[in-house]
């Protein structure tokens, strides 16, 4: 047991901070983590969601709540109110999100957003002064993280680093599978593309022409030539390079297309095999044959 963790493992993270150093998007990261997440409550609101969590938020032991300067009062009463938890009951982290003023004056650029405090002056004069309402609280803060130069996939594996008891607990990446015919056009959403139109066509062989590369006769007249087998392998070490790369920058899809003409044989065929393959691997796998009753 952690020295935060309490005896009903109800876990809450208090996300809080400077506008602009990505509460929104670390927000994400927890829903991804099956935390249960609200946004920016109003103070009496948060108040009383914070005293029924259990409740509230419909069961779940774990719980993340987003807030900040927007809401009224925040600086004075939100310290207050941290303390006010009880810590033998609830497992609390406090979250404080910071950033340096020129990365933070950069966001407001790009967004061309106001700063929630720069009334009619400058962002920078809003930074400023919320920087000081808040250093009490992030004085405060179990853990603090500086996004100044954090991209967000930067900022979702510290999250889940943190947060995570086990590698096992990460979002799993789907990879979705599409067998796909080239002359209905290019699946959409499509990150990896394969062509295998150089195969042995079944659609010009007696008797497979109705059939389609599910079926075992189509896929057993593939298997007769040595590069429909050489494919696979190929593809299969290919994927096995590139799935776990993309698996670290944490993506949650993938979708690999293979095509052929149609979309009814080598297509199909080739999606059956490279599917069983990577599920034998661990990966978790969709297939879906686009084209295949075309």
């Amino acid at each position: 047991m952690s020295e935060n963790e309490s005896p009903n493992n109800t876990r809450l993270v208090l996300i809080t901070g400077l506008s602009g150093s990505g509460k929104s998007s670390v927000a994400k990261c927890f829903e991804d983590l099956g935390y249960f997440t609200v946004d920016n409550l109003p103070l009496p609101l948060l108040r009383l969601f914070l005293e029924d969590t259990h409740s509230l938020a419909e069961g779940k032991d774990r719980i993340a709540v987003v807030t900040d300067i927007r809401a009224p009062g925040f600086a004075s009463q939100f310290p207050d109110l941290v303390r006010s938890i009880d810590r033998t009951k609830t497992s609390l982290t406090l979250l404080f999100l910071k950033a340096s003023d020129e990365a933070l004056v950069r966001r407001f650029s790009e967004t061309r957003r106001p700063h929630p405090l720069a009334g009619t002056g400058s962002a920078i004069e809003g930074i400023r002064k919320e920087r000081a309402l808040l250093a009490e609280l992030r004085g405060e803060a179990d853990l603090i993280i500086d996004t100044s130069e954090y991209s967000i996939h930067q900022a979702r594996r510290l999250i889940y680093r943190e947060f995570t008891d086990s590698a096992e607990e990460e979002p799993s990446m789907v990879v979705s599978v599409v067998s796909f015919g080239f002359k209905f056009g290019i699946p959409q959403g499509t990150d990896l593309l394969f062509d295998v139109r150089f195969l042995p066509n079944p659609h010009f062989v007696p008797g497979l022409r109705e059939q389609t590369g599910v079926d075992e006769q189509v896929q057993e007249f593939l298997e007769g030539h040595d590069e429909f087998g050489a494919l696979l392998a190929h593809l299969q070490g290919f994927l096995e390079f590139l799935l776990p790369r993309y698996r670290r920058e944490n993506r949650s899809y993938v979708t690999v297309a293979i095509g052929c003409t149609g979309g009814k044989h080598r297509s199909v065929a080739s999606t059956e095999r490279i599917a069983a393959a990577l599920d034998e691997a661990g990966w978790t796998v969709r297939v879906q044959h686009r084209d295949i009753s075309r």
